[in-house]
């Protein structure tokens, strides 16, 4: 007889919080069922969907180090280690990877150019610090304050201009090696549709792979610092270091972040149907203490996978079994030097092709949580604050404060949040929230139904 255990907020269950029981005979999953968090199957499946976790993670986790220039092998050391700190944290209730969060990149880089690879590593610990200590306030006090600083709309102006604020690097990158980029884009446009199941989610990562065999044909990759490496060894670490003049720069990093982790919470639980609401500020804090660890050593900043999502989703497994294995594995792979290396002759063409797909599906996943949310772009206290922000952030506005430096991202996020809110007090205040007629606003069918007294 199946043990009892516990549910999303810990109480009961002679299971024990760090056990899984065995689903059924733990060999078949019937239709319609589910594997839940602290279940599995045997431990050979186990184990294969745990490697399907890695294989999932893998191109995005090591597309930020390549394009930032961290060392791959420590990116990947600090996404296991993240990993654990999580599945800890969340008390093995919470299945998730942590890899590398691509809105990063653009502060890295930035303060890469200024200051070098040291001054971004303190940036992501500080990044970790303030992520950690909004976990921390979320546990005791819940998200309703979230949700009131940063409504749908706002959430999904700041996920857009980051990805579309990313435009130019793709390009810069697509037109070194346009042939190989061409080829990298179009094989994972092909798996997408031409694929069901695990394959199709692994496009991007199917398409690096196209990629990478027609520069290797082309002659555009040389292994020369993959054979001087040694199979075994540790990573490169980086100290940080803390300059003010750039933290401007990671802030709105800890909004995205914020976003991703409620939006996994919730989409675990919807998968599940269980109600994980109380592990909210767990999963805040560890993914916060996950990229604190990463900002110490020299790692990419972590966020919870929408690609391992993905998985689960194909699978029905949710066990936090599969996850321990995974973190394992990238464990392991992290010892390698020679792997780092090998990651690390992955050519432009390959990133440009990639990175066209990646970095605009980022930029719709903004668009996605306004349509999820149904924002009405009637109401010019939306249209308003997500037009400037969008502009702002996409055409690389900055200003200088003393010694600080604000750049797109940081300057659209300041823009929509405080547009945003100012409008909207001042719209109660005055009484003048009815939209004004311009063609951006003109309503469609069903904000004519929400609205019969604007006719």
């Amino acid at each position: 007889m199946a043990q009892q255990v516990e549910d999303a907020t810990g109480t009961t269950g002679p299971a024990g919080r760090w056990g899984w029981t065995l689903h059924g005979a733990g060999r078949a999953l019937p239709p319609g069922e589910v594997v839940g968090p602290q279940e599995r199957l045997t431990w050979p499946r186990t184990i294969g969907i745990g490697l399907q976790h890695v294989i999932a993670m893998f191109g995005a986790t090591f597309t930020v180090p390549l394009l930032t220039g961290f060392s791959p092998q420590t990116t990947l050391f600090f996404s296991a280690i993240g990993t654990i700190g999580f599945l800890l944290i969340t008390g093995n209730r919470l299945p998730s990877y942590l890899g590398s969060s691509f809105a990063f990149i653009a502060p890295i880089t930035a303060a890469t150019q200024s200051g070098g690879q040291g001054v971004a590593v303190g940036g992501i610990l500080a990044t970790g610090l303030l992520l950690a200590a909004v976990g921390a306030v979320v546990h005791w006090a819940g998200t309703r304050w979230i949700e009131v600083l940063m409504p749908p709309v706002v959430t999904g102006t700041i996920v857009a201009l980051i990805g579309f604020n990313l435009a130019p690097a793709a390009w810069g990158s697509f037109q070194e090696e346009p042939l190989t980029a061409v080829v990298t884009l179009a094989a994972t446009i092909l798996v997408t549709v031409l694929f069901r199941g695990i394959l199709g989610r692994l496009s991007v990562l199917v398409g690096v792979a196209v990629g990478y065999v027609a520069a290797l044909l082309q002659g555009q990759i040389d292994f020369t610092e993959v054979r001087k490496a040694p199979l075994v060894g540790l990573p490169e670490f980086v100290a940080p270091q803390l300059d003010v003049s750039v933290l401007g720069l990671f802030l709105p990093v800890v909004l995205v972040l914020i976003a991703e982790n409620v939006g996994h919470v919730k989409s675990v639980a919807a998968m599940t149907g269980q109600n994980l609401d109380a592990l909210t500020g767990r999963a805040l804090f560890a993914d916060g203490l996950a990229t604190t660890l990463a900002g110490v050593g020299g790692g990419s900043g972590t966020t919870t996978y929408a690609e391992n999502i993905g998985v689960m989703a194909a699978t029905r497994v949710y066990s936090t079994a599969a996850y321990w294995v995974a973190a394992g594995g990238a464990l392991v792979l992290a010892m390698s030097p020679r792997v780092g290396e090998a990651i690390r002759t992955v050519p432009p063409g390959v990133l440009g092709g990639a990175t066209t797909v990646l970095y605009g599906m980022i930029g719709l996943l903004g668009a996605r949580i306004w349509i999820q949310n149904k924002v009405d772009f009637s109401l010019p206290t939306n249209l308003f604050p997500a037009a400037i922000g969008l502009i702002v952030g996409i055409a690389n506005y900055a200003w200088t404060i003393g010694e600080v430096k604000l750049e797109g991202i940081a300057l659209g996020t300041a823009a929509v949040i405080l547009t945003y809110h100012l409008m909207r007090w001042v719209a109660r205040w005055r009484g003048t929230s009815q939209e004004p007629a311009t063609p951006a606003s003109v309503p469609g069918g069903d904000e004519v139904a929400a609205h019969p007294s604007a006719h």
